[in-house]
């Protein structure tokens, strides 16, 4: 889940996802839940903190 409010779409979440699952859409992060594996390789890298995986 990304929170828009925290998104500064700097595109960090994008290079490091090894899926593909995440793209910028009208300015901000968009992460497609089917092809997400919950790596939370993208939570960990982004900035701002503005991504939050739920695990399960």
């Amino acid at each position: 889940m990304v929170d828009t409010q925290k998104c500064i779409t700097c595109g960090a979440c994008v290079s490091i996802c090894p899926v593909g699952a995440i793209k910028i859409v009208k300015g901000k992060a968009k992460i497609d839940e089917k092809k997400c594996v919950k790596c939370g390789g993208c939570a960990s890298f982004c900035p701002m903190s503005a991504i939050n995986i739920k695990k399960g």
